[in-house]
């Protein structure tokens, strides 16, 4: 779960809503290597769930995603992102409210950036075909991962009945 990772690995960031249902989502896909939940894209160093709760400093519950595979195993990892969750709600994803709970990816490189909003298009063209409002998931480079605390990691693992939240608008990525 934390570094060094294998070299013939990359890692993406990912934002969906609650993370502990969006770890078990993306550790269950065939190129996942391992999962971690955390904070990232906000102002603060070091930050804690409690603070993170209270959506003054910025970040949003992300998972840390480390696959194996080339662009076309990101691009299939974006699909499963576009599908697991809404990413048209804002700052919220079904009951959970804050800003802690929005949509992102960040990801490490301009080409990964631009692979993102690639997928992000084709799947509001799908969106938009359901009747679906515009997606309002933040992509961005650069962003620091902060881990969760210990309890928070592999927790739907833990607790099989444990809440979690997400759920996707059943539009198919394509």
């Amino acid at each position: 779960m934390t570094p060094p990772f294998a070299e013939n690995t990359r890692f993406t960031l990912f934002g969906l809503g609650c993370f502990w249902g969006s770890e078990r989502t993306f550790w269950q896909q065939q190129e996942v290597v391992t999962t971690a939940v955390g904070y990232a894209g906000g102002l603060t160093a070091d930050p804690d769930y409690r603070a993170v709760c209270t959506g003054e400093t910025g970040h949003a519950e992300v998972v840390l995603v480390v696959f194996e595979g080339d662009d076309t195993a990101l691009n299939r990892l974006f699909d499963v992102f576009w599908e697991a969750h809404d990413p048209t709600q804002g700052m919220r994803q079904n009951n959970d409210i804050g800003s802690q709970y929005r949509s992102v990816i960040y990801i490490n490189s301009e080409s990964e950036r631009e692979l993102a909003i690639a997928s992000r298009d084709r799947y509001q063209a799908s969106l938009d075909t359901a009747g679906f409002g515009p997606i309002t998931t933040e992509i961005a480079t650069g962003k620091n991962f902060f881990y969760a605390e210990d309890y928070h990691q592999q927790y739907l693992a833990k607790n099989p009945a444990g809440y979690c939240g997400s759920g996707g608008t059943g539009v198919a990525a394509r």
